[in-house]
């Protein structure tokens, strides 16, 4: 039996598809709240900080307020995951830093990617032990499909149909011109 490796990663978005895929995300967050002061924007550790800042300054740009600095925070979902237990791996645990009040605010939650939901719901988790928000909304820069939870995002920057073996990985950097996201495949075949 001959096993041959998954086919190399493959670019699927370039910085720019990227910097689309983001200002499609503060275009529908401004069509739903012209004026998104009021607005907490949560996002999930590894890679939410960044995620939660671009989009911030797309929604600035497309308002033209330079200085616009909304609430913002970030959560931890390593102890709400529903498979803590059967990991391989200990997760990287950070701190939930949500430096504002989530009772009774409107709260856009905002993550890479979409697949499962089962972040998703993590990440819900973790912010209700912060307090209620009066409302919660989900941004994903890229859905790729295959729910396991009847959830699904207000703002989408892109979808992109995948197999379930492979992942979709998103790179943002402090120089959004290194910014992009490939498509792996784990699926390894095997030839008599």
């Amino acid at each position: 039996m001959i096993v041959q490796p998954a086919p190399a990663p493959r670019l699927v978005f370039n910085s720019q598809q990227v910097a689309r895929a983001v200002h499609r995300l503060a275009q529908g967050i401004l069509e739903r709240h012209p004026d998104p002061s009021p607005l907490g924007l949560v996002g999930v550790h590894s890679g939410g900080d960044r995620l939660v800042r671009r989009v911030e300054g797309a929604l600035a740009e497309l308002l033209g307020r330079p200085g616009l600095n909304l609430d913002k925070g970030l959560v931890d979902i390593s102890f709400y995951r529903d498979d803590y237990s059967r990991l391989k791996q200990t997760p990287t645990v950070r701190n939930t830093d949500i430096p504002f009040d989530v009772e009774g605010r409107d709260l856009v939650l905002i993550d890479d990617v979409l697949f499962t939901g089962r972040t998703v719901r993590a990440a819900l988790d973790a912010i209700f032990s912060q307090g209620r928000p009066a409302r919660v909304e989900l941004a994903v820069l890229v859905d790729r499909g295959h729910r396991e939870f009847p959830i699904a995002p207000d703002y989408c920057g892109q979808v992109l149909p995948t197999q379930r073996h492979q992942s979709v990985n998103v790179y943002l950097f402090d120089n959004p011109a290194l910014d992009h996201a490939i498509l792996e495949d784990h699926k390894y075949h095997t030839a008599a």
